[in-house]
């Protein structure tokens, strides 16, 4: 059987495809990578389907070996990538014979890397996906050393690009977001969301927790229940913005003042504590 070995997880590995939409109405968030684009890019240098399961690592770390030839790429920040004591790089193909290990150093920037290889990690799905939702506890476990992923069956050819450029992860994100649909509950919003907010280290795949001056509220009263999408800020007593991420409840009782646009939820999957954002209103 091809699969792939884990060897050490290091901080946290989770299997990950791009998620379980449409579930909702059940309590079910929609999960999947949240850097959406290093993943669908990885899956496209190893020849798979752009929504192929792979696993993404935090903060680097992850050694697996290969029971099988196979091909694999890591996508994400730039990291360090060695195939046994050979330094090979990341963001590109790279072909694995039976037995050959393959290593993440730590990135110095940025947050998840993503490790795709042919076939895709054929673990079985739950309602459509194989990705991990950590709110929930829906689908495959966190991986641990000593773990055996199976490997699906190879459909396409690897891309063959002689160059992909990594993308950055600055210190200082501008995120453009739609106000609403709350965005009347709020004093001054844009000019509050536009303020220099600071990533904390209770951020995770939940949501992402900023500190900075606090939002003020022009209306105080009780909010009942409303559905939350990916990207929603919400706002509780504090005044304190979350930005939720994929792994977001369904619902939520405190106002949402605005919603990330879909393209920025990548930068901000890979925005570590420390980093400065603010919001810009368009």
């Amino acid at each position: 059987m091809r699969a792939l070995e884990i060897v050490h997880t290091g901080p946290l590995a989770l299997v990950q495809d791009l998620g379980r939409p449409g579930y909702a109405h059940l309590g079910v968030p929609p999960s999947g990578a949240l850097d959406v684009a290093a993943l669908r890019l990885g899956n496209r240098l190893v020849g798979n389907p752009e929504d192929a399961a792979g696993i993404e690592a935090l903060l680097g770390g992850l050694t697996v070996r290969a029971t099988a030839p196979c091909t694999v790429a890591v996508t994400g920040p730039l990291v360090p990538v060695q195939v046994d004591d050979r330094h090979v790089g990341s963001h590109s193909a790279v072909s694995l014979r039976e037995g050959q290990t393959l290593a993440l150093g730590h990135p110095s920037a940025g947050l998840r890397s993503y490790l795709a290889v042919s076939g895709g990690i054929g673990v079985e799905p739950v309602l459509g996906s194989r990705s991990r939702d950590v709110l929930s506890g829906i689908g495959p476990e966190p991986l641990e050393d000593g773990v055996s992923l199976p490997l699906g069956a190879v459909t396409g050819v690897p891309a063959g690009a002689d160059v992909v450029v990594a993308p950055s992860a600055p210190e200082r994100l501008v995120v453009p977001v739609v106000l609403g649909p709350r965005d009347d509950w709020f004093t001054d919003l844009v000019e509050g969301l536009g303020a220099w907010w600071t990533v904390t280290p209770q951020s995770n795949r939940v949501g992402l927790r900023l500190d900075g001056p606090p939002l003020r509220r022009a209306n105080t009263a009780e909010l009942p229940s409303e559905g939350l999408l990916t990207g929603a800020i919400q706002v509780p007593p504090s005044g304190l913005p979350v930005v939720f991420l994929a792994d977001h409840p369904t619902t939520g009782g405190y106002p949402v003042a605005a919603v990330v646009r879909r393209g920025s939820l990548g930068a901000l999957a890979q925005a570590r504590p420390g980093t400065s954002v603010r919001f810009r209103s368009s």
